[in-house]
């Protein structure tokens, strides 16, 4: 889910296809619209009907503009499947559409500071009436279609639930996890950052927010630009869930030596009724290791405060090396973040940076059939040419799915990890090849993405 909002996560809907759709629905592309605009109405409709499929209380009018203002800064494309036939008494109005699918263009770190353009799917519901009828098969594979013939190299989600993506080719590329970290006298790092930590007004992120993270972005792998509500959110502007004010919203800054920001911490107290007590972590931002420790031994000083709580913490933690005591950070198992699916492997491998020089033939599979082929990787300096080979057969040292080579593409997780799991396969003259292609695609930091969408 994005930064907790359910109206933002990729769900699942249905894949199962069926004949008749043509006659029975009808799909509209259009871009969000203001409430000053005539053509408001379609965006409103549609924007409640994500709503209903994540189950949230139904919106205020007022939420419905100020989310489709987000939406119209953001740039987003939505698309809704509305039936064709009038329903019964008591059916939602026929403006409302039964399934709905958006998507908007940023850009996503694919390491050492280098940034490609990445197709964003986020808001996909079915509603339960009209599921199994093949609806997001056809979104899903429409879009991916138009996002490839756009030149798009990479496409990207969050998803509620891990069992419904692979089958159109994605693959989970970051991770995060769940922390409680208790704070107090025994809140100690081994090691004092540079720069200092300053209290700010919320208001100020709304032009310091976008400068540090755009810092932040370049800096960590796997990181995908933000959309407008992250903005609003570390402004005490748009309360998740009711995208109203959040008045218990805080701010820290921190500067670095020369007293430029790069790095905030927005946070909020859970109040006196919690226990122990807990101040939750909304936004952690920092564009280095400095930024990021300092913010940490701010919050873990703040007066009265028991513990610190962040649902979106990276898998691998530097905080757990820098405390003094590292049994201060409880955290839960990893869970899934970010998926990619790689539109264009020529693109998107070029597009890297590598970290060591090799040559090797991969072998694609891709059951859509938008990146299905053999190619030549060949590093040098740590430029990459890829050479197109033609059709799937013939030999290759590296054999894989779409799905995982998308997986690896941003350094999230191994080559050797994914055959040891029986997701790659190495031909028999190469039984290293994946450590290689490892040991290439490495990044300079563990990969992370900071963004929900």
């Amino acid at each position: 889910m994005t930064a907790g909002a359910a109206s933002e996560d990729a769900v699942p809907g249905d894949g199962v296809p069926a004949g008749g759709l043509a006659d029975r629905y009808e799909l509209r592309r259009f871009r969000a619209s203001g409430s000053e605009s005539q053509d408001f109405a379609a965006t409103a409709e549609w924007i409640r009907a994500v709503n209903y499929g994540f189950y949230e209380k139904a919106l205020a009018d007022s939420h419905v503009a100020k989310t489709a203002a987000a939406y119209r800064v953001d740039d987003r494309e939505l698309t809704g499947v509305y039936e064709t036939r009038p329903g019964p008494p008591g059916a939602f109005p026929a403006g409302r559409p039964v399934a709905t699918f958006a998507t908007f263009r940023k850009t996503l770190n694919v390491g050492y500071g280098r940034l490609v353009p990445a197709h964003l799917v986020t808001a996909v519901t079915v509603r339960t009436d009209h599921r199994r009828r093949g609806l997001l098969r056809r979104l899903m594979g429409e879009d991916l279609a138009r996002a490839k013939a756009d030149g798009v190299p990479v496409a990207a989600l969050t998803a509620s639930e891990a069992s419904i993506y692979r089958r159109f080719g994605y693959g989970v590329a970051t991770h995060e996890r769940r922390v409680t970290v208790s704070t107090g006298p025994r809140f100690r790092l081994a090691v004092r950052p540079r720069g200092r930590v300053m209290a700010a007004e919320p208001g100020a992120m709304l032009e310091l927010a976008p400068t540090i993270f755009a810092r932040a972005h370049r800096a960590v792998p796997g990181s995908v630009d933000r959309q407008e509500q992250y903005r609003l959110r570390a402004a005490g502007q748009w309360e998740r869930g009711s995208g109203g004010e959040d008045a218990a919203v805080r701010v820290a800054v921190h500067l670095a030596e020369d007293g430029a920001p790069d790095g905030y911490a927005a946070y909020r107290f859970r109040g006196w009724s919690h226990e122990p007590a807990t101040m939750e972590l909304l936004d952690l931002v920092a564009a280095t290791p400095d930024a990021y420790l300092g913010l940490w031994g701010y919050l873990g000083s703040l007066d009265l405060i028991d513990r610190v709580v962040w649902d979106e913490a990276p898998a691998d933690d530097p905080l757990v090396w820098a405390l003094e005591d590292s049994r201060l950070v409880r955290a839960e198992t990893a869970r899934d973040m970010l998926w990619l699916r790689i539109l264009d492997v020529r693109a998107a491998l070029e597009a890297r940076r590598y970290a060591h020089d090799g040559e090797l033939i991969l072998r694609v599979d891709d059951a859509l059939g938008l990146a299905a082929g053999r190619y030549r990787l060949a590093v040098v300096d740590g430029t990459a040419t890829v050479e197109a080979l033609g059709a799937p057969d013939g030999e290759a040292q590296v054999s894989l799915d779409i799905a995982d080579l998308s997986s690896v593409y941003v350094g999230g997780v191994s080559p050797v990890s994914l055959l040891q799991a029986g997701r790659i396969r190495t031909g028999e003259s190469a039984p290293e090849a994946a450590l290689v292609l490892a040991q290439m695609l490495a990044v300079e930091r563990p990969a992370h993405c900071l963004t929900h969408f």
